[in-house]
Formats: C-alpha cells, sequence, structure tokens
C-alpha cells in the first residue's frame, strides 16, 4: 500500500498562515484518505483541530511510537466537496459568457466565477439580457472612458471677451434650461443601472458614465451661466412638468426611447443650434463638448431599442402607447419656457434690428424642423412605417426633452 503523505510545518503555526499548506496538501486526497502533520509549534494539535472541525475534516492522535514525530492525522473530509458540488458558474467559464438570463442567487459574484451556494439575493429586477442589451455597450463603453473630459483643462474659462447685456442674459437663461434638462437625464440613467443585475456590467458601467456625462454638462453649464456674476434664469412649470413625466416611467425600454431616442436625440439639436450661435468661445465650448457626450447616449438608447425589436414584436406597440400616455398627461402643458424661446430667438439673431430678429425667429422654427425630422429618422430605424414616425415625433413634447 502506498504509505500516507506527510506535511511537515516546522515551526509554522496556524496564526502564521499553516493552514494553507494542509488545505494545498488535502486538495488532492480523496475522501477518508490521511495526512500526517509534523511540526515544532506548541499549539498546533489545538489549531489542527479546531481547523479541521470547521472544514469536516477528522483528526487522529498518532499511534504511539509507529508515529514517531507525528503531532495528528488528519482524515480528509467531502464536506468542502459537498458544499461547492452543487455550485454554478455566474454565467459560462469566462467574464465574456453572457446568458441569457441572470441567476439572482449570483448576486454580485463577478461573471464566470464559481458561486457558493447560498448568501443574500439582492433584488435586481433586470435579469433578462434582452431587457437592457446591446452589442454595441462594451464598445461604447470603451469609447466614453476614452472620451471623458476635464472642464478646467478643455475649457477656456478665463477667455477674454465682451456680450451686450441682453446677450449674455439670453445665454445665461438657456443654460439654466441646460441644467434643467440634465438634472433629469442625471436621475434616470442612474436609477436604471442601479436595478440591472451586475451579471450584465456593460450596460451598467456605460450607464454609470453616462450619468457621469450628464453631472459634468450640470457643471459646466451652470458655470457658463455663473461666468459673469449674474443670476440664473427662469424655470418654468411647463418645463418642470414635462422632465418629470420621465422620472415616472418604470420599464428600462420605454425610459430609454423617452429620454435617449427622443428626448437627448432633439437635445443633439439644440446642442448643434447653439454650437453655431454662441456668442462667445465659451458657450461654443461647453455645447460642443456635450454634444459629443451626448451623441454616445442617443446611440446607446437606439442600439438596445433595435436589439429588443429583434426579439420582441409587441415593442414598437408599447413604444407608441408611451408616446401617447406622455403627450395626455402633458396636454394642457404650454410647451417650452417662453424664456428659453426667446433667449433663442435672440441668440440667433444677434443684433437688435427688425431684420436680424426675423432671421433669429426663423432659425429657432428650423431648429423644430431639424428635431422633429432626427426624431423621424431614429424612429425609422425602429422599424416604424414613415406615417407612423412623423405622428408619433409630432406628438413628442414641444420642450425639446
Amino acid at each position: 500500500m502506498t504509505p500516507s503523505p506527510v506535511l511537515d510545518l516546522g515551526f509554522l503555526g496556524f496564526e502564521q498562515g499553516a493552514h494553507l499548506l494542509v488545505q494545498r496538501a488535502l486538495r488532492d486526497l480523496p475522501p477518508g484518505a490521511e495526512l500526517g502533520v509534523t511540526g515544532l509549534d506548541a499549539a498546533l494539535p489545538v489549531h489542527l483541530r479546531a481547523w479541521c472541525d470547521v472544514r469536516g475534516h477528522g483528526v487522529r492522535e498518532p499511534d504511539g511510537h509507529s508515529d514517531t514525530g507525528i503531532r495528528a492525522w488528519v482524515i480528509r473530509g467531502r464536506a468542502d466537496l459537498d458544499h461547492w458540488a452543487g455550485a454554478q458558474r455566474a454565467g459560462g467559464p469566462r467574464p465574456d459568457g453572457i446568458v441569457a438570463r441572470a441567476d439572482p442567487g449570483w448576486g454580485l459574484a463577478a461573471r464566470g466565477a464559481l458561486v457558493e451556494p447560498g448568501g443574500p439575493v439582492p433584488g435586481y429586477d433586470l435579469i433578462d439580457r434582452d431587457l437592457v442589451w446591446a452589442d454595441i455597450a462594451p464598445t461604447l463603453y470603451a469609447s466614453a472612458v476614452a472620451a471623458q473630459w476635464k472642464p478646467d483643462e478643455v475649457i477656456a474659462w478665463d477667455a477674454t471677451f465682451a456680450l451686450p447685456d441682453e446677450i449674455e442674459r439670453a445665454v445665461v437663461q438657456v443654460m439654466t434650461y441646460l441644467v434643467e434638462c440634465e438634472q433629469v437625464a442625471l436621475v434616470v440613467p442612474a436609477r436604471l443601472l442601479a436595478r440591472i443585475h451586475p451579471h450584465f456590467r456593460e450596460v451598467q458601467q456605460l450607464l454609470a458614465v453616462q450619468a457621469a456625462d450628464e453631472a459634468r454638462h450640470l457643471e459646466v453649464f451652470a458655470r457658463r451661466a455663473l461666468l459673469r456674476g449674474g443670476e440664473l434664469g427662469t424655470s418654468s412649470v411647463s418645463g418642470r412638468e414635462s422632465l418629470a413625466t420621465l422620472l415616472t416611467e418604470p420599464d428600462f425600454s420605454l425610459a430609454t426611447f423617452l429620454l435617449s431616442v427622443l428626448g437627448e436625440g432633439s437635445f443633439l439639436n439644440l446642442l448643434s443650434f447653439l454650437d453655431r450661435h454662441a456668442p462667445d468661445p465659451v458657450t461654443r465650448q461647453v455645447t460642443r463638448l456635450a454634444r459629443q457626450d451626448e451623441a454616445r447616449h442617443v446611440a446607446f438608447g437606439v442600439a438596445h431599442l433595435q436589439h429588443q425589436a429583434a426579439v420582441d414584436p409587441a415593442l414598437r406597440g408599447r413604444l407608441r402607447a408611451a408616446v401617447e400616455r406622455r403627450h395626455d398627461a402633458l396636454s394642457d402643458s404650454t410647451g417650452l419656457n417662453q424664456d428659453v424661446f426667446d433667449s433663442l430667438v435672440v441668440l440667433a439673431a444677434g443684433e437688435w434690428t427688425p431684420e436680424a430678429i426675423r432671421r433669429g425667429h426663423e432659425a429657432v422654427r428650423l431648429l423644430h424642423q431639424e428635431m422633429d425630422e432626427g426624431r423621424q429618422h431614429r424612429l425609422l430605424r425602429l422599424g416604424f412605417r414613415a406615417d407612423e414616425a412623423a405622428e408619433l415625433s409630432a406628438l413628442h413634447t414641444h420642450n425639446f426633452i
């Protein structure tokens, strides 16, 4: 018979990590096999027995002279084997092994990890891949991380410029409105990512960066509004009513549709308008940088809904119903803050002459038209017919986002 292996711990005690060597020596032994343990630590038998009791291994005393030098025999148990016998991988064996439905019991385990049975079950309700996924998510996340920018480094806050008071007030009013819009654009993805099972971490990460983008936009829009020491502009009831409807949509796809595809999609047109008509370099910089970020948000929203539309034929009906519900909820709203509308006209006009104001008013009308065309284009990409896209775009809030 093959003699039982013997492990010599020397002076190493259990309070110094001796269990690692015992554990390693037992790893390849079958249940019932014995491991002799020798060592010079005075407390070795006591500590070894306590460790084995916790892990389901047996311990027996050495047999007199035949076991010279042996402090104790460890009998390999099977409790640890049984404990892990029912363990599952959190997805596939590799970190990229994404499954269609995440097990809530995986909790916060890393994707691909062997999950010890038991433990807490966090309350993630978005556990189905198709409810949150877009194949472009990992690529967009990598792009978003690479494209992060620091306001103090890339914006020339100390640029020299002088604007007439009326023009500066128009800039401040528009910036006040942008801050208001970004408040909701920050909250919605932050709420959604907290509900997503960590198995779909690329979407979580992307939404986290999206929230960070919006936080940065809040900062730069507010800083531009206060750059010349004035006070912020006005906030209308209708504007807050419109934005509040985005906070009440619990469905991930519908919330993404209303905010990113329709709202932020229109926001892209607004930021392009402000870039074209910015009366100073700081306003131009903050709107141009924000637009780059917002384009990623819209790209994810469209890609996610295209993915879900491919697996859920009923999606477009639900999207239509969401637009109609929001339109009905805002049926008594007066639409865009008049102060914001007038400020956009003033910025596009650039001067106080009848002809300039006419041009400014026409520019804002064209902005509305561009927004409508952009919404229709994205709706067509989601599979709506041209007439349906036109109808749904017309129902979008006049508050832009």
